[in-house]
């Protein structure tokens, strides 16, 4: 219970100084509101209701199932519904003299689970929509006319917002922004769902084998971990066991196997299907260890172990 209220005092705090430095506040969660995203889904709009802050709305907005079997002119479901608080925040706009025209009066914060696929893409729609109207009050677009209907503006814009997403995916989870394609087309394509699947697969591999100094650098650059000069032997020098070499290259060599048994068929079928069931079993087996022995596999952070944190 001390906690609930602890977190709690933590999150009032962080609206107050969000709405004094920015005004009105409308979350956007576009989470799932089923499975493993739910819990944190539910809980962030409790907390909202708890809060009980006439600046701050929430809305939430299940962006994988409404826009589920390449539904993606679905998203526009959620600007309309944040299209009226959109107009009434406005934007900010100075004269030639300095004089202050219009003053903006509250924010969108969106997030997803990391803030960067997802996130960018109704970020994305938002901007462009506060950007026609304001190139419509300063004369550039007459009433009426849509960015949209600008070619080479429009492909400025959406090669700008998906560059951006690049950047900040890389920085933080080691590919490109999923997504991308919708983002600078205006459509979702099937070969775009195939390079998120493989930048996906290439997020779970760097996560799990090649992260671990990325939180040793920052747990350094935060201080959460001294540097004793007394201390001779160094924290990353970690003798690894023989079967962090081995398994995998068991598993590799046997899975390779079972493929060219499935390719180079024996001279009957029952002799090929005992070599496929042999190494095809051999590599299944192999994974069974590595996957219970995950631990020993996972570059895990080597300065500062998660017990301790906690």
């Amino acid at each position: 219970m001390s906690c609930l209220l602890f977190q709690m005092d933590g999150f009032q705090r962080h609206f107050d100084s969000q709405i004094i430095s920015y005004g009105k506040q409308v979350i956007v969660n576009l989470v799932n509101q089923k499975g493993s995203e739910k819990p944190l889904e539910q809980t962030f709009s409790q907390m909202v209701n708890s809060l009980a802050n006439g600046m701050v709305r929430y809305v939430a907005f299940d962006f994988h199932k409404e826009c589920s079997r390449m539904r993606w002119h679905r998203l526009q479901i959620l600007v309309d519904q944040l299209a009226e608080q959109q107009d009434e925040f406005g934007y900010f706009l100075v004269d030639s003299d300095g004089k202050v025209v219009i003053q903006q009066e509250g924010i969108f914060r969106s997030n997803c689970m990391d803030c960067l696929d997802r996130t960018n893409v109704i970020q994305s729609l938002l901007a462009r929509r506060s950007l026609q109207a304001q190139l419509q009050r300063l004369g550039v677009l007459h009433v009426g006319q849509r960015i949209e209907e600008q070619a080479e503006f429009e492909k400025i814009y959406k090669n700008a917002w998906a560059d951006n997403a690049n950047a900040c995916a890389k920085q933080y989870a080691g590919t490109g922004a999923l997504k991308t394609d919708y983002t600078r087309t205006g459509k979702r394509t099937q070969w775009g769902l195939v390079m998120d699947s493989w930048k996906s697969l290439i997020r779970y591999y760097k996560n799990n084998f090649s992260d671990g100094f990325r939180q040793d650098a920052i747990d350094l650059f935060l201080g959460n971990y001294s540097v004793d000069e007394a201390d001779s032997v160094s924290p990353f020098r970690v003798q690894k066991d023989w079967k962090f070499l081995a398994l995998p290259i068991i598993m590799v060599v046997a899975f390779s196997m079972c493929i060219i048994c499935l390719l180079m068929a024996g001279d009957t079928w029952t002799e090929t299907l005992a070599y496929v069931l042999f190494w095809g079993s051999a590599s299944f087996g192999t994974l069974a260890i590595i996957l219970y022995n995950g631990k020993d596999f996972v570059d895990a952070p080597k300065l500062v172990q998660k017990e301790k944190m906690d």
